[in-house]
């Protein structure tokens, strides 16, 4: 494994370089993927717990919350909007009856995976439109090195 080295060449970009381009990119793409799913009426924050519910399984609001980083106040109002849709429902909690859990419900699942399928055809088709075969090519090793750096 090579040395982490902050220096540019004349050829090699500085870590810092490399890591504020980086971050700038990945910031718009985020905002791009965010964007290409609007019609489908839900807020970052909904998509989020919909995405954590689904992942991870029934959870409390305070848990959702904490998960989340916002105050058991919103995850509340977060939750009431998507119980209203019938993306989540509300069950007592086993280990606690005094508390209830949220779960995602079908249609939340069906709603979580056109607006994953959205985010995903809207890459696909940029890819596909705006880069040829060397130039996807990079861009999946990049991938991997990206993985390789954020880890698993």
């Amino acid at each position: 494994m090579r040395e982490p080295s902050s220096e540019a060449t004349p050829t090699e970009p500085s870590a810092e370089q490399v890591a504020t381009q980086l971050a700038s990119v990945v910031n718009r793409l985020l905002r791009r993927l965010r964007t290409t799913s609007a019609d489908s009426l839900l807020t970052p924050t909904q998509r989020s717990v919909l995405a954590r519910l689904d992942g991870e399984g029934p959870a409390t609001t305070a848990a959702l919350a904490r998960a989340e980083y916002v105050r058991p106040q919103s995850m509340r109002l977060t939750l009431g909007v998507l119980e209203s849709q019938g993306l989540v429902e509300r069950a007592p909690d086993p280990a606690d009856g005094r508390k209830s859990v949220m779960s995602i419900t079908e249609v939340g699942r069906t709603t979580l995976g056109a607006v994953r399928a959205a985010k995903h055809n809207w890459l696909a088709e940029a890819i596909a439109a705006e880069l040829d075969g060397a130039e996807r090519r990079t861009v999946a090793e990049a991938t991997a090195l990206l993985d390789r750096l954020v880890g698993k």
